[in-house]
């Protein structure tokens, strides 16, 4: 007996995983001239947004597991791109900031975007905007 619906081609969750593992390997090259892995410059680019932000704010931004992001802002301290600031009222909350390099970075990685939808050439700007939104949708439904 055949199940259609259990075809690995029928599946959405198969094409969703793949494309992320394509977009994360896209990034791997533009990212490592900068020292960093893919969930780092989430991090980075939350920061760049708003900095000084606490870590629930950050894990909530970037999506990053909280265990997970424990590591990555070790690692992202070693490399002194940020600081991991206790609070002066509440020493159970910490604040996450940018350090002279990590906020010097900005400049570089300002050009990884456009490096990226550089390759996204059979897809149109507004099909990436559509893209996008119905990305939003799924994210939005699966919470």
């Amino acid at each position: 007996m055949s199940y259609k619906q259990l075809k690995l081609e029928n599946q959405l969750c198969h094409r969703l995983y793949m494309a992320s593992n394509s977009i994360t390997r896209a990034y791997r090259e533009p990212l490592s001239q900068l020292n960093l892995t893919y969930p780092q410059y989430l991090v980075m680019l939350a920061l760049w947004e708003t900095d000084r932000i606490t870590i629930a704010e950050l894990t909530q931004k970037t999506s990053i597991d909280s265990g997970a992001m424990t590591q990555i802002l070790k690692k992202m301290a070693e490399k002194e791109l940020l600081l991991v600031i206790k609070d002066k009222d509440d020493r159970r909350k910490r604040f996450v900031m940018l350090s002279r390099s990590g906020k010097e970075m900005q400049e570089e990685a300002s050009q990884i975007p456009e490096k990226i939808k550089c390759q996204f050439s059979s897809i149109s700007p507004e099909q990436l905007t559509t893209l996008m939104s119905l990305l939003d949708l799924t994210i939005n439904d699966l919470r």
